[in-house]
C-alpha cells in the first residue's frame, strides 16, 4: 500500500472520528453525557493527533494536542462540564475539522491562536484569562541526578486502584520506555500511560536510572521507564492499539505474566530494555470494535482469579471476532460490483424472456435463478446503504455558524438518523440540505424579540427528520418561524417580470416562486443569502436525484420543505406496460393496484375528463399516451388497464395503459447523463429483448396533470389531466 493510500485511509478515519466527537459533544451540551461519552470524544481527538504526527501535519497535531489536554482534564474530573465549556469544546471541534480539511485539500491553516488561548484559560477554570502557572516548585538536584517521589508520581497520574497489585490476576506484563524524542512532535507519553491504566493496568515499577544530572536535563526529553500489569481479560491487541501511532518514539514489550509482580514501591534495578514497537498493530477497520470491548474495564480489585490453565482462554479471540465485523473497501470496487449486478439483472431478464417465448418459462431452474439474482441484488444494494445520520451530523456546525452570524438562537431536533439510503444519493444530499437550513434560519425563524412579541419562545426550533415510505425516502426540514410572506414574494416576482401584473396564482404557485433562478426576497446581500441561487440549486439537485421537493407554509407557524428521493439510483422493481407503440416501466413503489374498470366505475367530468370510482373515492384517469406521445393507444378506459398509483404531493390517480406485460427488476439508466433530463421521465432501462424503455416519473406526471386548470366548477382535488 502506497503512502497516498495510507493517507487517504487516515482522512477517512478523521471523518469518522470527527463525527464521533460531534455526537459526544452534542450529548454533553444536551446534558445526557456520561463518562464513556467523554472517553469517546477523547479517543477520537487522540486518534487524529496520532495520525497527524505520523504524516507530519504539524499545525493539526499542535492543535489536537491542546484540545486533547483540555479533554483529558474533563475526562479525569478535574474540569467539570458547563455550558460555557461545552460551547468552547464545540467551537474547538469546528476548528479541528477546518484543520483536517486544510490537510486534505491544501490551503492556509486556520487561525487557532485565540481558541488555543481559550482552551488554556479553561483549564485554569477562568474563561478568557491567561492560563494559571504551575504552583509547584521545581525539583532540586540530589546526588548525581534528580530525586523522584515515585508515590507522588503515581498519585498524580492516577494509575490503578487502591488495591495492592499482588491481588491482580496474572495477565500481561507491559514495559513502556519512551525514547528521547517521544515529545518532540507533540507526543504525550503520560496520556498513553493513563490509557493503559484505564484498561485495568496497575503500575508496578518506574525505572529512573537514565535521569541525568540537572545541568544535562532536557525538559523535552523522556527519561523514565514504566512497568504495568494488565489483567488477562484485556486482549493484547487492545494494549497495542494505544501505541498504534507512536512509531519509533517508544519502546514497548508485552509479555505474559506468570505470577503477580511485586508491589509498586519496588523500583526496577536494571534499565528497561529498549525494543522496537510492535510490528503488527490492529487493523484500522477493527478499531471501533476493539475500543468498545475495553472501554469500561473492571477495577483490578474485582478482577477474576486466574484459572488453573490461563492458556485455555486466549486473549486474542475477542479481537479476531471483532475484526471480522467490518472491512473498508474502495468505493470504485463497490461501484463496479453494483454495475455487474445490474448487468446480471438484465441478462436474467433476457434469459427469462427467451425461455418464455420457447414455452419453458415454468421450469424450476428459472425460478431459482430469479430468486438468486434478487438476493444478490438486495445484498449488493445493502452494502451501499448508509445511515443518513452521517449527513445530519453536519447540521449542528452549520447552525452554530448561522447563530453566530445572525444573532438568532436555534434549537435542533432530529429524528430518523438511522434511515438508510444509497451512498450515491447520500453524497449529493449535503448541498440541498445546507441551503434549506440556511434559508430556514435566515428567512424563516424570527429574531428573539419578534418571537417573544408573537407569543413564541425566544429560541427558534428547526426539525430535521427522515423516513422510508413506499420505496422512497422522505426528508423534512421544518421550522417554527413566520412562514413564507406570500404578498412579498408575489410583489418581488412581478417586479422581476416572473409573473404578469394581472396573473392570479394559488398559494402553492406563489410558494414555488422561491425556486425561480435568481429569485430572492432578502433586503441586502450577505454571506448567507441575497443572491437568489440557493433554492434554485436545491430544486435542481433534488431533480437530478430523481426526486421532488414540496413546500407547506403556514403564516406565523412555520414552513416545511419535504424532499421525496429514491432509495437507490441503481436497481428497482417495476411493471412493464405497453401504451400504443411504446413500452414503459412504472415503478412498483408507486403502484397501489391494477384493474380493468367496469361500466359503472368510469364517470365523465366535463371536457372529456374521466374519473375512476375506487370503492367510493373518485380519482382522475390519466392516459399515459398523452405524456409519451404514443400512437394507436387504447382510448376508452373501459377497454384499457388502469394502474392506481400513489404520490406524495398530488395524492392518487389512475394511469391508463393498454396492457401489463410483466413485473420484474430493472436497472435504472440516467437520461441526463446520456441525453438530457425530460419532465415526466425518471430514466430509462434495457428490457429483456434488448429494447430501451422509459421509466415513468409518476410523481411528476400526476402532479402536472392535477395542476392543469379545470373547465367548469370542478373541485381541484379531483380534476384529471386533459
Amino acid at each position: 500500500m502506497t503512502a497516498e493510500e495510507i493517507q487517504a485511509i487516515f482522512f477517512v478515519e478523521c471523518e469518522e472520528a470527527l463525527a464521533a466527537a460531534e455526537q459526544g459533544l452534542s450529548a454533553c451540551k444536551a446534558g445526557t453525557a456520561d463518562a464513556e461519552t467523554i472517553n469517546a470524544v477523547f479517543r477520537a481527538v487522540h486518534s487524529i493527533k496520532g495520525g497527524a504526527g505520523a504524516f507530519g501535519f504539524e499545525a493539526l497535531q499542535a492543535f489536537t494536542h491542546g484540545f486533547e489536554t483540555l479533554l483529558s482534564d474533563v475526562r479525569d474530573g478535574v474540569l467539570p462540564l458547563s455550558d460555557p465549556l461545552n460551547a468552547l469544546m464545540l467551537r474547538a471541534l469546528d476548528v479541528l475539522a477546518d484543520h483536517v480539511n486544510v490537510c486534505r485539500s491544501g490551503g492556509a491553516n486556520p487561525d487557532d491562536a485565540a481558541i488555543l488561548a481559550e482552551l488554556d484559560a479553561a483549564r485554569s477554570g477562568n474563561f478568557g484569562a491567561a492560563p494559571a502557572e504551575a504552583a509547584d516548585a521545581p525539583a532540586t538536584p540530589s546526588g548525581d541526578g534528580l530525586d523522584f517521589d515515585v508515590d507522588a508520581l503515581l498519585a498524580d497520574l492516577d494509575f490503578g486502584s487502591e488495591a495492592p497489585a499482588a491481588e491482580a490476576a496474572p495477565g500481561w506484563l507491559v514495559t513502556i520506555r519512551p525514547r528521547a524524542g517521544a515529545m518532540a512532535n507533540g507526543g504525550e507519553p503520560m496520556l498513553m500511560l493513563r490509557e493503559v491504566a484505564r484498561l485495568g493496568g496497575v503500575c508496578t515499577a518506574i525505572n529512573s536510572d537514565d535521569v541525568p544530572l540537572l545541568e544535562q536535563f532536557d525538559a523535552g526529553a523522556a527519561y523514565l521507564g514504566w512497568q504495568f500489569v494488565v489483567p488477562a481479560s484485556v486482549s493484547r491487541a487492545a494494549i497495542e492499539e494505544i501505541f498504534d501511532f507512536v512509531g519509533d518514539d517508544c519502546g514497548l514489550t508485552i509479555e505474559e505474566a506468570v505470577d503477580a509482580p511485586a508491589a509498586v514501591a519496588e523500583i526496577v534495578p536494571e534499565p528497561v530494555p529498549v525494543v522496537a514497537p510492535v510490528a503488527e498493530p490492529v487493523a484500522p477497520a477493527a478499531e471501533p470494535a476493539a475500543v468498545e470491548q475495553v472501554a469500561k474495564p473492571a477495577p483490578v480489585a474485582a478482577a477474576p482469579k486466574p484459572a488453573a490453565k490461563p492458556a485455555e482462554a486466549p486473549a486474542e479471540a475477542p479481537v479476531s471476532q471483532a475484526a471480522s465485523q467490518s472491512i473498508r473497501i474502495d468505493l470504485f470496487k463497490l461501484d463496479r460490483l453494483i454495475d455487474t449486478v445490474g448487468e446480471l439483472v438484465i441478462a436474467q431478464a433476457m434469459l427469462a424472456q427467451r425461455l418464455g417465448a420457447s414455452g419453458l418459462s415454468a421450469i424450476d431452474e428459472l425460478a431459482v435463478l430469479d430468486g438468486l439474482t434478487r438476493d444478490i441484488q438486495e445484498s449488493a444494494m445493502g452494502i451501499r446503504a448508509q445511515p443518513i445520520g452521517s449527513v445530519f451530523s453536519r447540521v449542528p456546525r452549520i447552525l452554530r455558524e448561522l447563530e453566530s452570524s445572525t444573532g438568532k438562537r436555534v434549537r435542533l431536533e432530529m429524528s430518523g438518523e438511522a434511515t438508510e439510503l444509497d451512498k450515491t444519493v447520500l453524497e449529493r444530499l449535503g448541498e440541498p440540505l445546507t441551503h434549506l437550513i440556511r434559508n430556514a434560519v435566515d428567512h424563516g425563524i424570527e429574531p428573539a424579540n419578534e418571537r417573544l412579541a408573537a407569543g413564541k419562545t425566544a429560541d427558534g426550533v428547526l426539525y430535521l427528520s427522515a423516513e422510508q415510505r413506499s420505496g422512497r425516502i422522505l426528508i423534512q426540514v421544518r421550522d417554527d418561524g413566520k412562514g413564507i410572506d406570500r404578498s412579498r414574494v408575489l410583489a418581488k416576482a412581478r417586479e422581476r417580470g416572473l409573473v404578469a401584473p394581472d396573473q392570479q396564482l394559488s398559494d402553492e404557485d406563489i410558494d414555488n416562486l422561491i425556486f425561480a433562478p435568481g429569485f430572492s426576497t432578502a433586503q441586502q446581500v450577505s454571506n448567507i443569502s441575497g443572491r437568489g441561487v440557493g433554492m434554485d440549486v436545491v430544486r435542481q439537485n433534488v431533480k437530478d436525484l430523481g426526486g421532488r421537493i414540496t413546500i407547506d407554509s403556514r403564516p406565523g407557524q412555520g414552513c416545511t420543505f419535504t424532499l421525496a428521493l429514491p432509495l437507490t439510483l441503481a436497481i428497482s422493481d417495476g411493471m412493464i406496460v405497453t401504451v400504443g407503440d411504446q413500452t414503459l416501466v412504472v415503478p412498483l413503489a408507486n403502484v397501489v393496484e391494477s384493474l380493468r374498470p367496469g361500466e359503472a366505475e368510469i364517470a365523465s367530468l366535463g371536457a372529456g375528463r374521466q374519473m375512476l370510482n375506487v370503492r367510493g373515492k373518485f380519482i382522475p384517469v390519466l392516459p399515459l399516451e398523452r405524456t409519451v406521445g404514443a400512437e394507436r393507444a387504447v382510448v376508452d378506459p373501459r377497454e384499457a388497464v388502469l394502474i392506481v398509483v400513489d404520490t406524495e404531493s398530488a395524492g392518487q390517480a389512475a394511469l391508463q395503459v393498454d396492457m401489463i406485460c410483466d413485473q420484474r427488476q430493472f436497472v435504472i439508466k440516467s437520461l441526463a447523463t446520456h441525453y438530457r433530463s425530460i419532465d415526466g421521465v425518471a430514466g430509462a432501462t434495457i428490457l429483456g429483448n434488448g429494447e430501451v424503455a422509459l421509466i415513468v416519473d409518476v410523481d411528476a406526471v400526476v402532479a402536472r396533470a392535477v395542476s392543469t386548470p379545470a373547465v367548469g366548477p370542478v373541485p381541484r382535488d379531483v380534476v384529471p389531466a386533459e
